[in-house]
């Protein structure tokens, strides 16, 4: 199968790429940065194309893939830039149109917890969406969109709704990133919300790994959650990664506010 990966570069990308190679598929890796450094494996492919961009023979371009693994989406981590519906849902619903007209038959695409809105307790793809922030507003309309080209082209998609994920290469506003980067300083003193909100966090080899079954085994389309399916305070969470690495570091909780675009507690439905 020849498989193709947007948002390469990525820090989930460059996971999901490395959980690829141990398969014997052909993978085409699709960043925008030519200079940027990736992890090579065997039968990867580099294509440096910016998915913002037009192009007359786009699939062919991507080597005429039997799968598209989509996780690129720029704007992040600003979940309330109107940029997420203003301009990178018609790039990203264009870029999508674009394959399926040429012939592309299969998608997995990357959505997110934010489209449930402002629920509380477990959510269930069952459940309707009513996304609060324009970053899960724009998501569901572009799965909303999708839907609705199903009606003219023949091809299936898996919608994939992340929650929080966690690891090594995470951005440095991360809470991950953020804490290592305090105990490598040597800080004694760790400023973080009250971390009393319940979220659904999982490692990001364990995302990679769902995100390569899933996109490899299900032929129809389907909305998915990815997540642990357990829920577990964001306290708790960074003192079990104090813990486990032995970091000498202190909490000071309560210095920051708790964000005021999703609800105090939430987890997933996992997908069997």
């Amino acid at each position: 199968m020849k498989i193709a990966v947007t948002g390469a570069t990525g820090f989930l990308g460059s996971y999901v790429l490395r959980e690829l190679s141990k398969y014997d598929h052909e993978i085409i890796a699709i960043h925008r940065k030519s200079n940027h450094k990736i992890e090579k494996f065997k039968n990867l492919k580099f294509e440096n194309i910016d998915i913002s961009k037009q192009y007359c023979d786009l699939f062919t371009k991507l080597q005429s893939p039997d799968l598209l693994i989509h996780l690129a989406w720029d704007g992040l981590p600003n979940y309330n830039s109107l940029h997420h519906f203003e301009k990178e849902l018609p790039i990203q619903y264009n870029f999508i149109k674009n394959l399926v007209e040429a012939g592309l038959k299969s998608i997995f695409i990357t959505g997110t917890c934010f489209e449930y809105g402002n629920k509380s307790g477990q959510l269930s793809t069952e459940i309707n969406t009513e996304p609060t922030n324009p970053y899960g507003f724009a998501k569901d309309s572009l799965r909303k969109e999708l839907e609705f080209l199903k009606n003219f082209h023949d091809f299936n998609f898996i919608w994939a709704r992340l929650f929080y994920l966690y690891g090594e290469g995470q951005s440095q506003n991360s809470l991950y990133t953020s804490l290592k980067n305090a105990v490598e300083r040597g800080d004694e003193i760790f400023n973080m919300s009250g971390g009393e909100q319940i979220r659904d966090f999982l490692p990001v080899e364990a995302v990679a790994k769902n995100i390569v079954d899933i996109a490899l085994n299900i032929k129809n389309s389907e909305t998915i959650n990815i997540c642990s399916g357990v829920p577990i305070s964001v306290r708790s969470l960074v003192e079990k990664w104090i813990d486990d690495n032995n970091w000498k570091i202190k909490l000071n909780r309560g210095f920051y506010p708790y964000p005021d675009y999703e609800p105090m507690c939430f987890w997933g439905l996992k997908h069997l």
